[in-house]
């Protein structure tokens, strides 16, 4: 049996994986680390190459490696796969891939991990599975009636694609914004919608404001109440990029979207609008399917955290959920799972399996 199993090797596992043999947990041996891409990266592996490293927001250092400072004109996929790659290397986590979890099931002895390449039992669980699998769709009458194409942020390629074509654009965080001024520079006409006015800010992006975010996304899920979207947070940063998005009229919402027809939109003011493609810029909820035999959830539909811990089963540690969905607060997450697991363990009188 497997004292620790971790799920996903985005930035939240692989911290926790490294702090697990910080804290004398062998790699492969005490604990594994499972993760259904192809290769390392996480879910950066699969974002669109016009999203760079300079204009990518969030990417922080893994523990103990610097990330450095990367050609800001790379993709951010590829400045990630090869910065995650080189870090499993150089701690020698022996990351199992591809490997997709399936469901986990509890008993009072042990956690039963069922996989595609077969079954792991291990005390306890990281689950460190992040977003990117859960794009979020929201309900409008008549989405199924569009003619035209429909695709999600997850599924955003290029630009390109839809050069001179007319783009609706829903959402309100960083995503829609960039996707709006990359449609623009190729000739889109593009609209946006939005339930509520987007809220710019001139707020300084530092520490304290990272601090801050993380109390309030905290304080949801310590009720078990499902985290809000990141940009209901925080809002959206006022650069110079932005402003001059804003000053020539492409971004600036059009509202809220009332329906969907065959052809087009109907904004919440009456007005119609003729569209070749709908892009969702939506968001992602927490991909926790394979969590569902353990009944974690509260009836606020959340689940109730202290810290990195499920109170309602202490052997699943969630981290890259709620606070720390961000990579800043996924990387600290990792660390506190870590130390956390390394507690219980101890708690457990399993001294014999914590030797270095």
């Amino acid at each position: 049996m497997l004292q620790v199993v971790v799920i996903g090797a985005g930035q939240a596992g692989l911290s926790a994986a490294y702090h697990l043999q910080r804290q004398g947990l062998r790699p492969d041996r005490d604990f594994a680390v499972l993760d259904a891409n192809e290769g390392p990266g996480g879910a950066w592996r699969h974002r669109w190459d016009s999203l760079t490293f300079g204009t990518a927001h969030n990417i922080h250092d893994l523990p103990a490696m610097e990330l450095g400072t990367p050609d800001p004109s790379e993709p951010a996929s590829s400045v990630v796969t090869r910065y995650y790659r080189s870090y499993e290397q150089e701690f020698g986590l022996k990351v199992r891939r591809p490997v997709r979890v399936e469901k986990v099931e509890g008993n009072e002895g042990a956690l039963t991990v069922h996989t595609d390449s077969g079954t792991l039992r291990t005390r306890l669980l990281i689950n460190a599975t992040g977003t990117w699998d859960r794009p979020y769709w929201p309900h409008y009458p008549g989405r199924s009636l569009f003619r035209g194409r429909q695709l999600h942020t997850h599924d955003f390629v290029s630009a390109e694609e839809f050069r001179d074509k007319s783009v609706v654009v829903v959402g309100a965080g960083t995503s829609a914004v960039q996707f709006l001024l990359q449609l623009a520079d190729v000739g889109a006409t593009t609209t946006w919608v939005t339930r509520r006015p987007p809220l710019f800010t001139d707020r300084t992006f530092d520490s304290e404001w990272g601090r801050d975010v993380e109390r309030k996304v905290h304080e949801r899920t310590k009720a078990g109440l499902p985290p809000s979207s990141v940009v209901s947070v925080t809002g959206l940063p006022l650069t110079d990029q932005y402003q001059a998005g804003i000053d020539a009229g492409i971004l600036r919402s059009k509202g809220p979207l009332k329906r969907i027809t065959e052809t087009g939109i109907e904004l919440d003011d009456g007005t119609t609008v003729l569209v070749d493609a709908i892009l969702w810029a939506t968001g992602f909820r927490a991909a926790l399917d394979h969590l569902k035999p353990l009944k974690l959830r509260e009836p606020g539909g959340g689940i109730r955290m202290d810290g990195v811990r499920v109170l309602k089963d202490e052997r699943v540690l969630l981290v890259g959920y709620g606070a720390s969905a961000s990579t800043l607060g996924a990387t600290r997450a990792g660390r506190a799972a870590a130390v956390q697991a390394v507690r219980q363990l101890n708690s457990l009188n399993q001294p014999e399996t914590l030797a270095g």
